[in-house]
């Protein structure tokens, strides 16, 4: 295990020891390339690939340097500035199923010798040395969704597992039985599906299963928890991992969290929970009796404080927004999206923000899409449950019915808020949050704050179809 937070550039440093068995094992294994992978502030991984070789190099800080300021979204450094340089976190080498002739290893930014002040996975270690100063440990988990998708003969995407003609296309499209849980459909699949369960059951990760989910041609995979960190970079790994996977099969990937309207959501659900380090192996979530404990409610009191800048981060996207609704029109499969619509709590209760569901004791956020950068949604989840927890904060009680139904004034006089509406909304509270800033740290809170403001501009400023269709012969 490295260090918590190394503080500078020589103690992120591995020791030649390590590098020694990392390099036996990738020589073993027929590696001839290594990727050493920052992490950009969306949370998208970059890399300049060398050989082999090379690695002691990567390791000592004498590998690729990268002037990160000019293609990240942080323009806080100019033309005259130093490079940033990734050191390799050896907990994090990956060998690529795929293709073996490469390793991908997860690196942290250092810049005149120090943390990066724009290094996402630096920012999540920092978080997890605060934790750990107070004797806690956090663990987290994923639930992500995807849409697999490919071309059709005129170079169109169509959905990769639905093939009855597109409605207008002047073809019959039969009604259906929702995509959910489908047998054909997973058995057409298998033979993309299958690879991906036999290389994550590879990587240890404690592979579940795998879920048609609802909209046509989308699935959920389920695996493991694990601590903070090495949780984010398996998310990292894994959106790598199922880009290439599918090309093999002439397909790609699309991780949109609503690509139409008719769409579910591809959704990222966190799940957390913590143990003391004095514990290890008990989560201090679970009560007597089975039952949630003291402990578990003041992180839910912590993550509600805090919603509406967490969701800025977990649902990080214009389209994000399109997809926290209860009830949508054309949607596949019904009108009921089961998405989360307001920030407050219910035992399994699908329409909350956070869930506590009836199969594990681990909190779960269901505002979050896989668009989010998994390093800084785990820091702010983290921060907010141990605020939680360090103040004795209360949540209330929990919210026990459908909140698509609910009475609105009934909701305001128990102070359930909805979630932001859109992200303007949501990036505006992000800018008021102190514990946001804190846990990004000012110079990325900043730059975050400053890229979806743009980006908000950008969507806002632009005439839709819809706008068009709505308005051109209305008035």
């Amino acid at each position: 295990m490295t260090t918590l937070y190394p503080t500078t550039m020589t103690a992120a440093m591995p020791s030649r020891e390590r590098i020694e068995e990392a390099r036996s094992r990738l020589e073993k294994a027929g590696v001839k390339y290594v990727m050493s992978c920052w992490i950009d502030l969306l949370g998208v991984p970059k890399t300049k690939p060398v050989p082999l070789s090379e690695l002691e190099a990567l390791c000592a800080g004498k590998g690729p340097q990268f002037a990160v300021h000019s293609v990240s979204m942080v323009p806080e450094l100019g033309p005259a500035d130093p490079d940033q340089i990734p050191i390799p976190d050896l907990d994090a080498l990956y060998i690529c199923p795929w293709d073996t002739t490469v390793a991908i290893v997860f690196a942290d930014l250092y810049f005149l010798g120090a943390p990066y002040a724009v290094c996402p996975r630096l920012a999540l270690k920092r978080q997890v040395k605060a934790a750990a100063d107070l004797g806690y440990r956090f663990f987290a988990g994923f639930e992500p969704e995807f849409i697999v998708m490919r071309y059709d003969e005129n170079g169109q995407p169509q959905k990769a597992f639905d093939t009855d003609p597109l409605p207008g296309s002047g073809g019959l499209r039969p009604r259906r039985q929702a995509f959910g849980y489908d047998v054909e459909f997973s058995l057409d699949a298998m033979p993309f599906l299958g690879e991906l369960i036999d290389i994550i059951d590879g990587l240890g990760w404690g592979m579940k299963d795998v879920v048609c989910e609802g909209a046509y041609s989308q699935f959920e995979l389920d695996f493991g928890f694990t601590d903070l960190v090495a949780m984010a970079d398996r998310f990292t790994f894994l959106r790598i991992m199922l880009k290439e996977v599918a090309k093999k099969h002439g397909y790609f990937i699309t991780y949109m969290p609503k690509p139409t309207q008719g769409d579910w959501r591809n959704g990222a659900h966190i799940n957390h929970s913590v143990q003391a380090l004095a514990r290890p192996g008990v989560n201090l979530f679970e009560g007597e009796k089975g039952g949630w404990s003291e402990m578990s409610r003041q992180a839910l009191a912590g993550l509600l404080g805090h919603g509406a800048a967490l969701t800025a981060i977990a649902c990080s996207t214009v389209n994000s927004y399109k997809g926290l609704l209860g009830r949508v029109s054309g949607f596949e499969g019904g009108t009921i999206t089961w998405a989360p619509t307001h920030m407050c709590y219910g035992v399994n209760n699908r329409s909350a923000m956070l869930r506590l569901p009836q199969t594990r004791h681990a909190i779960e956020n269901r505002a979050a899409d896989m668009c989010l950068n998994p390093y800084l949604a785990l820091a702010m989840t983290s921060a907010a449950s141990l605020e939680g927890m360090t103040r004795h904060l209360d949540p209330g009680p929990p919210m026990e019915e459908s909140l698509y139904d609910a009475d609105l004034d009934k909701l305001a006089a128990r102070g359930v808020k909805a979630l932001p509406g859109n992200l303007k909304e949501a990036i505006a509270a992000f800018d008021d949050d102190e514990l946001a800033r804190e846990t990004l740290g000012p110079v990325m809170h900043a730059s975050f704050s400053r890229y979806k403001h743009g980006e908000w501009a950008r969507f806002h400023e632009h005439v839709t179809e819809w706008e068009r269709n709505e308005y051109l012969r209305f008035y």
